[in-house]
């Protein structure tokens, strides 16, 4: 294109052109991308990062054995090339990280962004619903396995030299994975500072490494043509594609870049993998590849076999720090995505601790993180070894990849509208690839695999439980509840009015919560100024400060308050009150009584759910956390009152 003169340009032609930022302005966002760069490569490719350890090692095993072949080693290469480019930098970096709910990723994220998409009908919007619990559901087990075998794979290189650490290996790692969980209620604010710059020693490192094999076979970098790996599938169909269910492994992770997009935004996470980490990676793999068509037999002990013997001991130092940061970012993706989990209403109230007064995603939440402890040690007691888990990885990863490729096509077509053809071409072909990945490790069910659909199974009971009990439950509430109307005409006639500020509790606005009919029952009052507050999460991230709370009046002293609330954000009633005050509603917290029901569930004749479902939806509403605490009520203002409810 030909330049215009600057002396040519009139000024409607100056005003059109967008003014560039200050040198100031320049320097202040580079700085600041390149430290959220140097975050994201400690907290979202740790998983990915660490694949190395045990990637190429099990496809290379799965592809050719033992001692694989020349023909194996490179399709391995060329099918580990392929997955990298296709699902992780075209599939997540490229296409999915543009589906941002309100800035935030994830696959909890990306379902409600689906969700809301205009022209949906109840159907779709109820498989919807289902895929995202599903997700959900296949993201805990993911979240076990990764600790247990990013640990367990770098401190085996105790025992890969034969000097007789090998008995030392299940200790430590114990050890190791146990003191993890100890320290997560101390956050890692701190020790979170240090985890970019290490990635990026372990990153320098796999790519020295890499460097130096491929100087001795730099032949392996003719699998970057796709021939390679179509040939391994032509010759040998059934086990090119069985391989598959090992070359997964080295993309597990993917799911970090999308669902951390929130925590340091789309340009460095992309910045990230496209600069140092896909490089590396590459770097790495074709590296290992060519180490492998040197020393065919050192595939068991592949990674550390690569390295000179006077850094053997270092390298496992490095990665067992690299795995243990690599667990960490697990770690607090299943405390995220439990809080948005409990805001959306899919699991039951629970202790949710900000464990940083400025890190923005900084949380402690003890039930997971206790349930996370008993089932890592349990795997790494089971299995006992990184290429027994290898079986059990990867089909929990393949299956959200899977819900993923069809989310984000209905938000293709419904929100991007994009034509329908090149989405059906483009996504449909991206997910016959999650498809055969997925098909390729439900061959491995039997061998491991089982485990983390077992964990998987067991949480959606469970959430498909807590989301259908809480409408039975919220209805039987509606059946046995009297109108606000009807209330209000009643208790104007009987009741005597009292000074000060009451603010009742309730799911529902339409009705007289229960605390406030025992309260007018016990205490024959009702206060001056009563205030039904009934608490919305949308399903958005964050709702912005105007539209935090909205105020109706109902009269006789009686106003209806809806607050409004992200599913990434805490609920603080009391603190939400206060933007009240533009609506003429005025609430000093320090005077006013909080009302709550704590609810005693019975089970009916006719319980809506079977009866085992009904009494663990029981068992889970008597243990969720009380509605003081999850809404942050201040505990001197606080009245409790009991009521008993058949359901």
């Amino acid at each position: 294109m030909k330049a215009i003169p600057a002396d040519s340009l009139d000024a409607e032609d100056e005003e059109r052109i967008p003014p560039r930022p200050a040198p100031e302005v320049r320097r202040r966002l580079m700085r600041r991308n390149f430290w959220l760069t140097l975050g994201a490569l400690g907290v979202v490719f740790g998983d990915i990062g660490t694949s190395p350890l045990y990637a190429m090692r099990e496809s290379a095993m799965a592809a050719g054995g033992k001692v694989p072949t020349a023909f194996a080693v490179m399709g391995t290469a060329s099918l580990i090339f392929w997955a990298l480019m296709i699902v992780v930098t075209l599939k997540y970096v490229i296409l999915i990280m543009r589906a941002d709910n309100d800035g935030e990723g994830g696959v909890l994220a990306l379902a409600a962004l689906a969700h809301r998409t205009p022209g949906l009908g109840r159907t779709a919007k109820t498989a919807i619903g289902i895929a995202a619990i599903l997700g959900l559901a296949l993201f805990y087990g993911d979240g076990m396995l990764t600790p247990a075998i990013s640990v367990l794979s770098a401190v085996e290189g105790l025992g890969a030299d034969g000097s007789g650490f090998a008995p030392v290996v299940m200790p430590v790692t114990l050890t190791i994975l146990i003191a993890l969980f100890v320290l997560q209620s101390r956050g890692t604010d701190k020790i979170g500072k240090l985890f970019g710059p290490v990635m990026v020693v372990w990153f320098v490192v796999l790519g020295l490494l890499g460097i130096s094999a491929l100087a001795r076979a730099p032949q392996i970098l003719l699998a970057v043509s796709p021939r390679y790996g179509f040939e391994l599938f032509l010759r040998e169909p059934w086990v090119a594609f069985v391989s598959l269910g090992s070359v997964v492994l080295a993309v597990t992770g993917c799911e970090a870049l999308y669902a951390d997009m929130g925590h340091f935004g789309r340009l460095p996470i992309r910045l990230a993998w496209l600069v140092v980490t896909l490089p590396a990676l590459l770097l790495i793999y074709f590296g290992q590849g060519a180490f492998l068509l040197l020393h065919p037999a050192e595939v068991p002990n592949l990674f550390y076999a690569m390295a000179p013997s006077w850094a053997h001991y270092p390298l496992i130092v490095l990665a067992t720090v690299a795995t243990i940061i690599a667990s960490q970012a697990v770690i607090s993706g299943v405390f995220s995505i439990s809080q948005q989990a409990v805001q959306l209403g899919q699991l039951p109230r629970m202790e949710v601790r900000h464990t940083s007064a400025t890190e923005y995603g900084q949380i402690y939440v003890p039930r997971i993180n206790a349930m996370l402890c008993i089932g890592v040690v349990l795997i790494v007691l089971i299995f006992k070894s990184s290429d027994a888990l290898a079986a059990a990885y990867g089909i929990a990863v393949t299956g959200v990849m899977v819900i993923s490729t069809v989310l984000v096509a209905i938000v293709a077509v419904r929100r991007w509208r994009w034509r329908r053809r090149w989405v059906v071409l483009l996504f449909g072909g991206l997910a016959i690839v999650d498809l055969a990945f997925l098909a390729a490790n439900s061959l491995k069910i039997v061998e491991g695999g089982w485990l983390p659909l077992l964990v998987a199974a067991g949480v959606y009971v469970v959430m498909d439980t807590w989301r259908l009990g809480r409408r039975i439950h919220v209805e039987k509430i509606k059946d046995a509840a009297l109108a606000l109307p009807l209330f209000l005409a009643r208790a104007d006639k009987t009741a005597q009015r009292v000074a000060g500020t009451a603010v009742f509790l309730t799911p529902r606005l339409d009705i007289a919560p229960s605390p406030l009919l025992h309260s007018l029952k016990h205490y024959k009052v009702l206060h001056e100024r009563i205030v039904l507050a009934s608490v919305v999460v949308e399903d958005s991230p964050f709702v912005p400060q105007s539209r935090r709370v909205d105020v109706e009046k109902s009269g006789k002293g009686f106003f209806e308050v809806r607050i409004h609330c992200g599913f990434f954000e805490t609920p603080n009633v009391p603190r939400a009150l206060e933007a009240a005050r533009r609506f003429g509603l005025v609430i000093d917290v320090d005077t006013t009584t909080f009302f709550v029901g704590r609810e005693t569930l019975v089970p009916g004749e006719h319980p809506g759910l079977g009866r085992w479902r009904i009494a663990l939806y029981t068992w889970l509403a008597s243990n969720a956390l009380s509605p003081a605490r999850f809404y942050c009520l201040p505990p001197n203002r606080v009245v409790e009152l009991g009521t008993q409810i058949t359901i």
